[in-house]
């Protein structure tokens, strides 16, 4: 073969090898190329997902405050009606109590236990039928801090006194009315201690359950509606407490 056409035909192969290494390098490019964007398809799609589990979480917990706003509200509801309630049990119980005292004061005493008494047109004996009427005003008011203080003066300075009884009893409400209900419980159990025969006795055990109740302590709540079932059956705060154990 002449000279000539061995160049040109070196010259052909050189060229096909050439076309070949460039479509090679073509393919591969396109290749690498569709690996990237499978990886950058599959990123995005895992950050998508990540990003909906996310909001989807989010939103369970913002459902979850919601519920949780709505069940508080109805406790504060509910506290309040109590609470109310609480205070209108009191004044009931004050009006019924002293229509009981006013006619017990109306019976007729003996003789050896109205010489007991302190002569009540002493100096002493209205000084102290006034203290105790003073400190139930307050009660009666609403006023149950400055009922609470009136009363504890009166049980400091009058212990012997017929009308502590009756002051420590309201004592125990005063504190009851403002929710302090350890002192409350303190106050009356004096009440069931010390005079258990009083006709306040049973209310004593009464607020004692109610305390009790509202510190979250229902089975002492029971136990103590029970006991004053069985201590006073014949008094109205046994047959309020009969209607809270049935």
């Amino acid at each position: 073969m002449r000279p000539a056409l061995l160049s040109r035909y070196a010259l052909g192969l050189l060229c096909a090898a050439s076309c070949i290494s460039v479509a090679q390098a073509g393919l591969f490019d396109d290749n690498e190329a569709r690996q990237q964007i499978r990886e950058m398809q599959a990123a995005f799609e895992a950050k998508l997902e990540t990003q909906s589990k996310a909001q989807l979480e989010l939103a369970t917990q913002l459902m979850g405050l919601r519920e949780e706003i709505s069940r508080l509200r109805g406790e504060i509801e509910t506290l309040n009606y109590e609470n109310a309630q609480a205070k209108k049990r009191l004044q009931d119980l004050y009006l019924d109590l002293d229509g009981r005292l006013a006619r017990m004061e109306s019976t007729p005493v003996s003789a050896s236990s109205s010489s007991a008494r302190m002569p009540e047109n002493t100096p002493e004996a209205q000084a102290e039928s006034q203290a105790y009427e003073n400190a139930l005003a307050q009660f009666k008011a609403g006023k149950y801090a400055a009922a609470a203080r009136a009363l504890a003066d009166f049980v400091r300075v009058y212990p012997d006194s017929e009308m502590t009884p009756g002051a420590q009893f309201w004592l125990g409400n005063a504190y009851y009315a403002q929710k302090q209900c350890r002192e409350a419980i303190d106050a009356q159990l004096v009440v069931t201690t010390r005079w258990p025969d009083s006709t306040r006795a049973p209310d004593a055990l009464l607020t004692i359950a109610n305390c009790q109740r509202d510190m979250g302590n229902q089975t002492a709540s029971r136990r103590t509606l029970t006991n004053l079932i069985e201590k006073y059956p014949a008094s109205q705060a046994a047959a309020q407490a009969r209607q809270r154990v049935k």
